[in-house]
């Protein structure tokens, strides 16, 4: 007999992507909203990296010298 996982209730995320997708999209749409989300989370990665900069001091001179 094996124990069944409980799985934790699906992200706000998933039911949303589950609610897009529920229906077929043209190919070009799919790569269009593959492009807005990859774009949406790189500008978020260099929002935190922007951030992680300033709260360390960094500087252009400052990361020069160490190369």
């Amino acid at each position: 007999m094996s124990v069944a996982k409980i799985q934790p209730p699906l992200t706000n995320l998933q039911v949303e992507m589950l609610k897009l997708f529920a229906r077929q999209l043209p190919e070009k749409d799919l790569l269009a909203i593959k492009d807005m989300i990859a774009q949406y989370l790189l500008e978020k990665a260099f929002s935190e990296a922007d951030k992680a900069w300033d709260e360390k001091g960094y500087s252009v001179e400052s990361f020069q010298q160490k190369f």
